[in-house]
């Protein structure tokens, strides 16, 4: 046995990370890597008890869970292969160097142009249960900062032969190449961002109009109109600019107080392509840093690999705007694939450079960009890019964000409601809406099109009603995000995750693609396709794991281990929770800035099985935790808080409604019992049936079946003589739910 994680040779080497994970290097010099990446961080993941066999012209490594063989020489599938110790096939335990692996994807650097899905890169996990990261390509980060290209044409891969233990190998991957940073707790609420050229006024009056309509926000992007766009013509084009448009802006910084004063933090649109030129407010500082030739309008030509041209970018352009009320940065990338530093992509570099320096300037990090590679969930959150305005586009989303968890991008962030050509269609933009209230940022953008702004009241009454629920419905979930958040930045597990990582061995889990987890006691199944015209439902289908389950919004519940279709009003959405679960809410969502913390919270909490669930709260450098618990089988509801609990604001009050209560429950000292509704399998069914556009006479046929007919085959039956298609469906949902019942509200004093 030895106790060692690096096997090598004159031309090989292997490191042993874990029991699932091995780096595979080969190099005809022997010039091997241990300089960190843009990937790879730190390669000291775990010690790992293994045996080597080294003979004349072989060797072979194992662990606990690989076996690998290596025939002394060049990488081929001749020489080199991998075995799992897992029976996950009968024909496909082995990975042979060379082969390409079809993983479960992870993410793509864009949606710039995309209407509906697109090719997605590889992830780190698979059904097969092995997967490569390719680091071969990957330039060094050296220990001052800087990024190099490798020489030579080494080999460097990473195996991950985790079997089907997903979350497992993702914590792993985070180990391997950085944690996810913790995002700011604005950053979970809705932000409001359009193309379009506002002034000082009309800005101002647009945040005052959200704010009379209850419709909160917590992040003003303002694209890239708040800079000069019309320049003299010899400077070339408008779209990179550091200086205010001063007809719209005459006076930036009391424009961003207003904004400050309103609750709202700011990001500015910057394009860096074009670097720095003579007509910008900075230039005359940054000529004189960077000894410019200011009687030819020498330009700073950018270049992010000059550490002087970097220095002077941050220090002499961006630190005043943002000492001037600028919170960050949306990085609009426009810099193509190639720098001065042959294989450096400047997207990479601009990612890292801009986070670590927003990140010294502040409490922490943050930026908007996009996806660089493998890596770049350290520099949060994600810019998807100009979408279409379609159903495809949006049926493509919800997997797209899902499955970016397998990379270990987990903060992306898309224009809500599309950004550019397609249509109107109110459903449309609702169901979007929907799906950002449920994304890791919800993020509303459009275009400069006069017809296509995403204000709520830009639709029918019914709809501006509805947006405006589910804006207060982000703002709400706050204290369960930022929870998640937390989780994610300290365990390594993503807000926002595929089905299968809780589900692995059930085929259902793979199948329905726009199912995903939403923290950890939510299942979210978006209806991404248009409403039938006739019924006004929309229609979509969920996978529910073992168990019982509750519709979050109307407190049904289902019996799991089941796939079946549901149906919602344009107003619904379909989200689910298990019995037991606990979720935190900000119990005033219009009235809490997010610089504070709310003053009452309300738990819902869903019966029939313990759990407990900690609410993880930061306010100035200090933590607080507050948990629920419900003991089942006691019947109690216990809560409990740390005992540093100085940044929760006094007198908090914590309101509980319980959901699927029979009985009596047990609940802290000094409650106060509400009554608390849930709807009726009676009511949905007349609602539906009322709203539904076919003949009166069906319709009393079909309440007749109900009212008369108690068994449930027989009912069927008789359904399935006058109906069919979605008009079934959705009348077999509600047979499905077993009961509603009402619940309490209870509430007690901190």
């Amino acid at each position: 046995m030895e106790m060692t994680h690096i096997i090598q040779g004159k031309d090989y080497r292997f490191t042993v990370l874990s029991e699932e994970l091995i780096r595979l290097e080969y190099s005809e010099n022997g010039d091997f890597i241990d300089e960190k990446t843009t990937a790879v961080q730190n390669r000291n993941i775990e010690n790992v008890e293994i045996t080597v066999n080294r003979g004349a012209d072989e060797l072979q490594i194992i662990t606990k869970k690989l076996h690998l063989y290596y025939k002394y020489g060049n990488f081929s599938p001749e020489t080199l292969f991998i075995e799992m110790k897992a029976n996950l096939s009968d024909f496909n335990n082995r990975w042979t160097f060379g082969d390409e692996v079809d993983t479960l994807k992870g993410t793509a650097q864009t949606l710039d142009g995309a209407d509906g899905a697109i090719p997605l890169g590889e992830g780190i996990v698979s059904r097969g249960g092995f997967a490569i990261l390719d680091d071969s390509n990957a330039y060094l980060q050296l220990s001052n900062g800087e990024f190099k290209e490798r020489s030579g044409n080494s080999v460097d891969l990473y195996f991950f032969g985790y079997g089907r233990s997903y979350e497992r190998a993702l914590k792993d991957y985070y180990k391997l190449t950085g944690a996810v940073p913790l995002i700011p707790r604005f950053a979970l609420g809705n932000w409001w961002s359009r193309f379009w050229p506002y002034t000082e006024e009309t800005y101002c009056e647009l945040m005052e109009k959200f704010k009379e309509k209850g419709a909160p926000l917590a992040i003003s992007v303002i694209d890239m109109d708040w800079h000069r766009r019309d320049i003299p013509e010899r400077f070339g084009s408008g779209w990179t600019g550091y200086s205010w448009n001063k007809d719209y802006f005459p006076d930036p910084k009391r424009f961003l107080e207003k904004l400050h004063t309103m609750g709202l933090k700011t990001t500015l649109n910057v394009h860096p392509a074009d670097g720095i030129r003579a007509f910008e407010d900075a230039y005359e500082r940054i000529s004189y840093r960077l000894r410019l030739n200011v009687s030819l309008e020498e330009p700073a030509l950018f270049d992010f690999n000059s550490k002087d041209f970097r220095d002077a970018y941050f220090e002499e352009v961006h630190h005043p705007l943002e000492d001037s009320g600028v919170d960050f940065w949306w990085i609009d990338w426009q810099q193509g694939s190639h720098s001065g530093t042959k294989g450096v992509d400047p997207l990479w570099a601009l990612n890292h450079y801009h986070y670590l320096d927003h990140e010294k300037r502040n409490d922490s990090g943050l930026i908007l960009s996009r996806f660089a590679g493998p890596g770049s969930h350290r520099y949060p959150v994600g810019f998807s890019g100009d979408t279409i305005v379609s159903w495809d586009s949006l049926d493509f989303q919800p997997y797209f964000t899902a499955t970016a968890a397998n990379i270990g991008y987990s903060w992306w962030s898309h224009d809500i409601g599309g950004h550019m050509y397609g249509y109107k269609d109110e459903e449309l933009a609702l169901r979007w809406l929907q799906l950002g209230v449920f994304s890791p940022i919800n993020r509303l953008h459009s275009s400069a099109s006069p017809f296509n702004s995403k204000e709520p009241w830009a639709y029918g009454l019914e709809t501006e009603l509805a947006m405006i629920d589910m804006l207060r419905l982000r703002h709400a979930l706050i204290p369960y995000l930022y929870t998640m958040n937390v989780r994610n930045h300290e365990e390594g597990i993503p807000l926002v995750r595929p089905m299968y990582y809780h589900n692995c061995e059930d085929k259902r889990a793979y199948q329905n693609k726009n199912e995903f987890l939403f923290g950890s006691e939510m299942i979210v199944t978006p209806i991404t396709q248009k409403s039938n015209d006739k019924l006004k439902l929309g229609k979509t289908k969920a996978w529910l794991p073992e168990g019982v389950w509750y519709d979050f919004f109307k407190g049904w519940q289902y019996q799991g281990n089941t796939e079946l279709s549901v149906y919602r009003r344009k107003d619904e959405m379909p989200v689910f929770v298990k019995a037991g679960a606990i979720i935190p809410l900000d119990g005033h969502p219009t009235e809490t800035r997010l610089d504070e913390l709310p003053n009452e919270m309300v738990w819902k909490i869903f019966a029939g099985a313990s759990n407990s669930f900690t609410l993880v709260e930061d306010l100035n450098g200090s933590r607080a935790t507050t948990t629920v618990e419900l003991d089942w089988h006691a019947k109690e509801v216990k809560l409990s808080k740390s005992d540093d609990d100085l940044i929760i604001p006094k007198n908090r009050k914590h309101v509980f409604e319980i959901i699927g209560l029979e009985g009596d429950l047990k609940m802290p000292k000094d409650t106060q019992v509400k009554a608390f509704e849930v709807e009726s399998i009676e009511e949905a069914l007349f609602k539906r049936l009322n709203q539904a556009e076919i003949s009166f006479m069906l319709k009393e046929d079909i309440l007749e079946i109900f009212k008369t007919e108690s068994d449930y085959s027989k009912r069927v039956n008789r359904l399935n003589n006058i109906v069919n298609g979605d008009l079934l469906q959705s009348l077999l949902e509600l047979m499905y739910v077993e009961h509603s019942v009402g619940g309490l509200v209870l509430e007690i004093q901190k």
